[in-house]
């Protein structure tokens, strides 16, 4: 089958044609062929190259006055019909005045002006145009939503308020927006820990952290609220308790996007639940395999909960290998690996890519027809300033950086979140600044993974990483798989192996290490501040 043409134009007086040639670039990136009549292109001269070209879409730029592009559109209307040639399709490009228009003109299929980001463009050639009730994205399917936003990833954020309405009526509004594709809920820890339970909640803790769902309605409310805008995927993070439950409920209201279940945390370990570390670990496998045979694509959120603590990086990155390879052996087929920069704070940029390098590598073994990757970046919590200006070069400083491992999913954090939970303002202004730098800097960056002190520090980790879980697999003598074992993990986190000052009186951790962070990285480090190679640190614990 032959490919689809578009021939695109700037009609009438109007020499402007970066804007036009832009989308016809894009349009070759989705497949169609492409032919540029140029600038200035009179209305009797582009109806003769659509009558001798046949194309399938026709694409016209005019960025001069709005009264002039009128007095053209009603020229091209009538030079079309007169030519048989009215059903052809048409779409727009200018500034949005003309845009206007174009709009109030019905000539166009499609308008734009200048303010979309290109996703958005691409959604249109890909005939999923935003916005419209009959084409819109798919929204219940993760892989089709990324595939579909291609090369553009796409754009996840989290919102939670103390109060239900609140949340309902914010989640309406930001679905309306259309500045993301997967809003995920976050629930206060009453609901983590005690939905199911509801004699045991703390009144006093009523919508901390999040929105204080109390029943499965509240959740539908939640969905129904964002079936409108850019129709959103939705996700909520696992409860810390009564995971199977949770899961069947949360799968059968808001339809959840993916799962992001934990390895070692909502347990004692963190205090978000009174589960043992062994009895979590158990549990908390058993809601990655239910996913799993489910074909629920699945997201072990866990090596950045000990760099949240300053454990040194080579433990995230061993732990990064660990997550992904117990998915895999539960059976799961779509894996989001999430990479948390700027934790803890301290790292340079170059060792934070290094790391994040390193821990792609270790993951990238397990790749294969059965065991799908997809990257997801995230700016770090604890390095956002409570300068809200500040912190909104940072958000923008943080994705450009996790560019530099192609994700296909940006977590993005609002920019206030070092001061306050995030509104539906502050939400739509956070995802616009993140894809304003997708705009700028999807294409044509320099290749950060080249640079040398990076390629030295993600080697010397990746080497780190596989001594450190060499000692775990030697704990497990006589298990036939000590690396998805819950009693070898548990006792790797007891001993030391896996370790995070932090953790220090921990009743289920052991939190002696020492770290520092030197030369932009975070090492484990001896009582006079010397650094420890994984041989020597692990040498020295009593196993």
């Amino acid at each position: 089958m032959s490919r689809r043409k578009i021939l695109g134009a700037a009609i009438g007086q109007c020499i402007h044609v970066a804007g036009l040639y832009n989308f016809l670039r894009l349009a070759e990136e989705c497949g169609y062929r492409t032919q540029f009549l140029g600038a200035a292109v009179s209305v009797t001269a582009l109806v003769r190259a659509i009558r001798a070209h046949r194309p399938d879409v026709v694409a016209i730029s005019y960025r001069l006055s709005p009264a002039s592009a009128r007095n053209l559109f009603a020229a091209l209307r009538q030079a079309l019909a007169e030519a048989g040639l009215d059903q052809v399709e048409l779409v727009f490009g200018g500034t949005p005045p003309v845009a206007a228009v174009a709009r109030e003109s019905g000539l166009f299929a499609a308008v734009f002006s200048g303010e979309e980001d290109p996703a958005e463009i691409v959604s249109y050639l890909r005939g999923h145009l935003r916005g419209s009730e009959t084409t819109r994205p798919a929204a219940e399917n993760l892989v089709e939503r990324i595939e579909a936003s291609a090369p553009y990833p796409i754009i996840r954020h989290h919102f939670g308020l103390p109060s239900l309405d609140a949340t309902i009526a914010g989640a309406a509004e930001i679905a309306e927006a259309g500045v993301l594709d997967v809003l995920s809920i976050g629930p206060d820890q009453n609901a983590q820990e005690s939905f199911f339970r509801p004699a045991e909640m703390d009144p006093r803790q009523e919508g901390a952290g999040g929105v204080p769902l109390r029943r499965e309605e509240d959740l539908v409310a939640i969905y129904r609220a964002t079936r409108r805008g850019n129709y959103p995927l939705l996700r909520i993070y696992a409860g810390t308790r009564d995971l199977l439950r949770w899961a069947e409920m949360v799968q059968r209201t808001i339809k959840n996007a993916w799962a992001a279940v934990p390895l070692f945390w909502y347990s004692r370990l963190d205090g978000r639940s009174d589960r043992s570390l062994v009895e979590a670990i158990r549990e908390n496998r058993e809601a990655i395999r239910w996913h799993a045979e489910r074909g629920i694509p699945v997201e072990v959120n866990d090596p950045h909960q000990w760099s949240l603590r300053d454990a040194p990086d080579v433990v995230a990155v061993a732990d990064a290998y660990l997550a992904a390879y117990n998915a895999k052996r539960l059976g799961v087929r779509t894996y989001i690996a999430q990479f948390m920069w700027n934790t803890p704070r301290g790292l340079t940029p170059a060792m934070d890519l290094a790391k994040m390098l390193a821990k792609l590598d270790l993951i990238r073994r397990l790749e294969g027809p059965d065991f799908r990757v997809i990257r997801q970046c995230r700016a770090g919590l604890a390095g956002f300033p409570p300068d809200l200006m500040m912190a909104k070069g940072h958000l923008a400083a943080s994705t450009l950086l996790g560019l530099a491992l192609k994700p296909e999913i940006v977590h993005v954090v609002g920019y206030c979140e070092a001061d306050h939970a995030a509104t539906p303002p502050e939400i739509i202004e956070s995802c616009r600044i993140v894809r304003g730098v997708l705009r700028n800097g999807l294409f044509g960056l320099p290749d950060m993974t080249r640079d040398e002190e990076v390629e030295r520090r993600r080697r010397e980790l990746v080497r780190e990483a596989e001594i450190l879980l060499d000692a775990i697999r030697a704990l497990g003598e006589g298990v036939d798989d000590p690396l998805c074992d819950p009693a070898t993990l548990a006792r790797a986190v007891r001993l030391g192996l896996f370790d995070a000052p932090h953790l220090a009186g921990n009743p289920e951790a052991c939190g002696r290490i020492r770290t520092r962070i030197i030369g932009g990285a975070c090492l484990a480090v001896d009582e006079t501040g010397r650094p420890l190679g994984e041989e020597e640190r692990i040498a020295a614990i009593d196993k």
